[in-house]
């Protein structure tokens, strides 16, 4: 299940290094692929590419990509809903550099 880790309560801290995904050691190989999927889905201009997708496809059944790529949509869909409404970041996703 991609979303296995935030329903089973991941520490704060781990949440905290999301933003250094790639070099934290707070982080497993897999986790740190869906992560990174999970990027590539939601910055304009990235796409996942052949290379990440077999990469992708080493760490998750056919079935659990689905379901990755199917979260990300929804929360990219939510994240644009919420601009729109007006609704305000609730503290969870702080980026670097972002104001406060």
């Amino acid at each position: 299940n991609a979303s296995r880790g935030m329903q089973a309560g991941a520490a704060v801290e781990k949440i905290q290094e999301i933003a250094r995904f790639r070099e934290s050691a707070r982080f497993a190989e897999r986790e740190r692929v869906a992560l990174e999927v999970a990027e590539r889905m939601t910055i304009t201009g990235e796409r996942v590419d052949d290379k990440l997708f077999a990469l992708a496809r080493r760490h998750f059944s056919e079935a659990e990509f689905v379901e990755l790529a199917a979260t990300v949509t929804l929360e990219n869909f939510r994240s644009k809903l919420n601009v729109a409404l007006g609704i305000e970041a609730q503290g969870f996703c702080v980026l670097p550099g972002a104001p406060t």
